[in-house]
């Protein structure tokens, strides 16, 4: 029988790749996001890597807003869901249009509450919004968190907002551990092919990413989507409350 996987942001970059993995598998999948375009896109991409998967579900929500968070949670209308894997989010400071920050402290609060809203009420709500819906036992519970919450991304909040996942997915690994359901977090550090870093690195940038790591290789959505689903399988059942680091390295510094 077929897992249900729920993933977030499974529109583009390490969502999409995440997705796609688990529709190849043979799992039900249902992506998340805001833009509905986007979305169903992503849904007949992957029906055209894997024509035999099952029907990829798109379900456009902003996941930071309670109310449109509980009117998704009824949308899914699986009673149980085996696997639920986090990855929207992104810097709002990089996501924003120019100038849209720059206000002084009213600027920095949009910054600070931006970042939170995305990153981390949006994986809080909906796994709260499905916390009593996940299997028993048999549970997964995927963060995508970021090196940026080790070592900072040079403006504060996205690697505060980042940070913030980490003793969430601790308490909740511990509350649902005796259940069966296990909870971690996978730090990627610099990933290609995202629209997290899209066009925005210039070549000497991206260069010295690749030589922070042990591998000198940038990372690619399919190194986390493999990260993500191991996790998600019955071998890493007695792996919870862990910080998976999926960056060649880069996090011990060079």
């Amino acid at each position: 029988m077929a897992r249900i996987a729920v993933v977030s942001g499974g529109g583009t970059g390490i969502g999409l790749a995440v997705a796609g993995h688990f529709a190849g598998q043979g799992e039900q999948v249902v992506i998340l996001g805001r833009r509905a375009g986007v979305l169903e896109a992503a849904a007949e991409a992957i029906r055209r890597e894997h024509p035999a998967a099952l029907p990829v579900l798109p379900l456009a929500a902003d996941l930071s807003r309670p109310d449109r968070v509980e009117s998704l949670c009824r949308e899914i209308r699986f009673p149980a869901v085996d696997v639920l894997v986090h990855a929207a989010g992104g810097n709002a400071i990089l996501q924003a249009p120019p100038g849209h920050y720059d206000d002084g402290l009213a600027g920095v609060a949009r910054r600070w509450t931006d970042n939170f809203a995305g990153n981390v009420l949006s994986a809080v709500l909906l796994t709260e919004g499905l916390r009593d819906r996940l299997r028993v036992p048999g549970g997964r519970v995927v963060l995508i968190g970021s090196i940026a919450a080790y070592r900072g991304s040079g403006a504060g909040c996205y690697g505060a907002a980042k940070a913030a996942l980490h003793p969430y997915g601790y308490d909740l690994a511990a509350a649902r551990g005796p259940r069966g359901i296990t909870v971690n977090i996978v730090a990627p550090g610099y990933i290609r092919d995202t629209g997290f870093f899209a066009d925005r690195l210039s070549s000497e940038r991206q260069a010295a990413l690749i030589a922070e790591t042990s591998t000198r290789r940038a990372g690619l959505p399919a190194d986390i989507a493999d990260a993500v689903a191991w996790l998600a399988s019955p071998g890493a059942a007695h792996v919870t409350a862990q910080v998976i680091q999926v960056n060649g390295g880069a996090e011990r510094g060079h």
